[in-house]
């Protein structure tokens, strides 16, 4: 018995080509208008692993790409989801929003968009470093799946 399999348009996200028939990208590290220090790199390093998992080509320098990926880490919001009691907070949400903008060689804007944001819960811990460092776990988690939600959008085609 055979089995069959009929094409109906459907594919996975993200696995469409890059706007403008674009082969090669140079990812500049992003701006950070947020006070976590040092999450711009995180981010573009997430970017960078995103783009080469899926087979695009990252160049390191400007000067040997098609089109160069900016962007700015535009805003963090952190709310407390649950307390115990009026003053204990259990539990927070971060959220993170990104712009990402793809220009060519000549400086015209291939793609951009604005407002890509995830949010992520954490913990609040017995202490402010225990707090923290859920509170960067939970960037961590947020970074690659902002990284993943960008590039997605960006190779989607239609």
């Amino acid at each position: 018995m055979g089995v069959f399999f009929s094409a109906c348009g459907y594919r996975f996200s993200g696995s469409g080509t890059l706007p403008s028939g674009v082969q090669t990208v140079f990812i500049e590290v992003l701006k950070n208008r947020t006070v976590e220090t040092g999450y711009e790199n995180t981010v573009t390093n997430d970017l960078i692993y995103e783009f080469t998992r899926n087979g695009r080509v990252v160049e390191k320098s400007r000067d040997n790409t098609e089109a160069i990926l900016t962007g700015v880490i535009e805003s963090e919001h952190v709310r407390t989801i649950s307390r115990q009691g009026q003053l204990a907070p259990l539990e927070r949400r971060v959220q993170i929003a990104i712009s990402l903008k793809l220009t060519d060689r000549d400086h015209r804007v291939i793609w951009s968009r604005s407002g890509i944001s995830d949010s992520e819960a954490f913990d609040v811990g017995a202490n402010n470093q225990i707090t923290e460092q859920n509170k960067r776990h939970a960037l961590e988690i947020l970074s690659k799946r902002l990284a993943e939600t960008a590039y997605n959008r960006l190779t989607d085609n239609f």
